[in-house]
C-alpha cells in the first residue's frame, strides 16, 4: 500500500491520473472490502496527495487564480452531481467509454507534437473563463460518475481545448482535482465507507509522491510532462484494452 501510494502521488502530480495505480492495489490488497470503500479510500488517499502538489506548483509556477478557482468549483459541483450519475450506468460500460476517450486523447496528442510546449491560449477574457469553466464541471461530473484518469483527462483539455503548455496545465488540474476529490468525500465520509488507517497510510505516501513529483514537473518542464503524459496513456490503453477484451470475451 506505502509504494502504491507513493507511485500514484508521483504519477498523480505529474500529469494525473495516480487512482489508475491506487485502485487495483487497493483492490488486490483488500478482497473483503465493499466497491464504495475502496473508492472511498482511495480518495482519502488521493486528497492528501493532491493537496500537496497543488501547494508545490502554486509556488513554484504560479497558476492563474482567477482560472483555477471557479474551475475547481464547478469541477466540485460536477463531481456532486457525477455521484449520482455513476449510479446508474451499467457497470459493463465503463472499461468501453473510458477505452473510446483514452484512444481519441491519445491520438490528438500523438498528432501534434508541439501541443503544450509553450501556453498559446486560444481564448481571453470572459470566453476563456468560460471554457474553463464547463472544462471543470465536465471532467467533475466524469470523476463522480467513473473517475480513472481523472488529472490526465484534464490536463489534456487544458492543453488541447485552451492552448496551455503541459506544466501550466498540470498547476491548473491539480487545484481542480482536489475539488473533486473533496466532492467525493463529502459523500462518502457520512456513509461510513472510509477505511480510516489504510487511508491514511495511502495519504502520508500519496504527500511523498506528490511533492517529489510536483518538484521534478517544475524542474524538468513541460516536454517532460508531455513524455511521462504519452508513456501513462499507453499503458492505461493496453490495461483498459486488455480489461474490456475479458470483459466481454
Amino acid at each position: 500500500m506505502a509504494l502504491a501510494g507513493f507511485t500514484a502521488g508521483w504519477v498523480d502530480a505529474v500529469v494525473g491520473g495516480g487512482g489508475l495505480i491506487q485502485l487495483p492495489a487497493l483492490l488486490v490488497g483488500f478482497p473483503g472490502a465493499s466497491p464504495v470503500q475502496i473508492l472511498a479510500t482511495n480518495k482519502l488517499g488521493s486528497i492528501c496527495g493532491t493537496t500537496t502538489s497543488s501547494i508545490t506548483y502554486f509556488r513554484r509556477v504560479r497558476p492563474d487564480l482567477r482560472t483555477a478557482l471557479p474551475m475547481a468549483g464547478l469541477a466540485f459541483l460536477g463531481s456532486l452531481g457525477g455521484a449520482f450519475i455513476g449510479a446508474n450506468i451499467p457497470k459493463d460500460l465503463f472499461n468501453p467509454i473510458i477505452l473510446v476517450v483514452l484512444v481519441g486523447v491519445g491520438a490528438y496528442t500523438l498528432a501534434r507534437p508541439s501541443m503544450g510546449q509553450l501556453s498559446q491560449l486560444r481564448f481571453s477574457g470572459r470566453t476563456h473563463h468560460v471554457v474553463a469553466g464547463l472544462i471543470g464541471f465536465a471532467i467533475g461530473v466524469y470523476d463522480g460518475a467513473l473517475g480513472p484518469g481523472t488529472g490526465s483527462f484534464m490536463v489534456f483539455a487544458l492543453v488541447g481545448l485552451l492552448g496551455y503548455g503541459f506544466l501550466q496545465a498540470s498547476a491548473k488540474a491539480k487545484i481542480a482535482n482536489l475539488a473533486t476529490n473533496l466532492a467525493a468525500l463529502c459523500v462518502f465520509i457520512p456513509m461510513g465507507a472510509v477505511m480510516w488507517k489504510v487511508g491514511l497510510l495511502l495519504g502520508i505516501f500519496n504527500i511523498l509522491g506528490g511533492y517529489l513529483g510536483a518538484r521534478t514537473a517544475v524542474a524538468r518542464g513541460s516536454g517532460f510532462v508531455r513524455v511521462v503524459f504519452v508513456v501513462l496513456l499507453v499503458a492505461f490503453i493496453l490495461k483498459i484494452g486488455y480489461d474490456t477484451f475479458a470483459q466481454f470475451a
